[in-house]
């Protein structure tokens, strides 16, 4: 039994457990990279099969709107009792904006990623109400500022967030993930759009959440 008002869950045993197929819905987490890769990327359309997309968590969706991605909403339904969508994703000019507030808590996850966003898009965009993310594997708001700028991107930390102005041309660059996954796959994505090589040191640490992530750029990138 879930209660809303308290925020708690409580669970009446005992109870006769049996076993069930279960399938669960892909990680928005996960699929915000490519839905990202596709919105930055000159000629792109990806489709990114089989998200989770519990309004609890699209915020990375509402930001992505926001700045003016073009994304489509395909074969809506629910799995395991939870909401899921196939994500088409086209390339599109995006424009700054500001994220704050609300939102943060439904996207804290996504920021790096969306930072990398950022750098493509017309003007300034401004992410606040994110200090928690100086707390996380690494200082996510440091090293993405330092590292994006190294890149070639106009980047300015903020003490709850960044401030990003764009779109700047990014060049090849050595970065360095501090060993977070977040950041590495982040930069990744980053790569794409820079002239030259890029090469992450740490890059293993993509494998902490996402196992298959470069064998998935590889096969998107060919």
């Amino acid at each position: 039994e879930v209660d809303p008002e308290t925020i708690s869950a409580s669970v009446t045993g005992p109870a006769k457990l049996t076993g069930q197929t279960v399938i669960v819905p892909g990680d928005i987490s996960s699929a915000a990279f490519w839905l990202v890769a596709g919105a930055i990327v000159p000629g792109s359309e990806l489709l990114v099969e089989n998200v989770g997309v519990n309004p609890t968590r699209t915020g990375i969706l509402e930001a992505l709107a926001m700045m003016g991605a073009d994304i489509e909403w395909q074969r809506q339904r629910e799995v395991a009792g939870e909401p899921v969508a196939d994500l088409r994703v086209r390339h599109s000019k995006l424009q700054g904006c500001t994220l704050a507030g609300d939102l943060i808590p439904r996207l804290i996850d996504e920021i790096p990623i969306l930072a990398v966003a950022a750098t493509r898009a017309q003007g300034k965009t401004v992410i606040k109400d994110a200090a928690e993310l100086r707390v996380k594997e690494s200082d996510r708001l440091a090293v993405m500022a330092n590292q994006l700028n190294h890149l070639g991107a106009k980047v300015t930390e903020l003490p709850d967030g960044l401030e990003i102005t764009g779109p700047t041309p990014l060049r090849g660059a050595e970065v360095a993930s501090h060993n977070d996954h977040r950041i590495t796959m982040s930069l990744a994505i980053a790569a794409l759009n820079a002239q030259g090589i890029t090469t992450i040191t740490g890059a293993e640490a993509a494998a902490i959440s996402y196992p298959n992530f470069v064998s998935t750029l590889e096969a998107i990138v060919e």
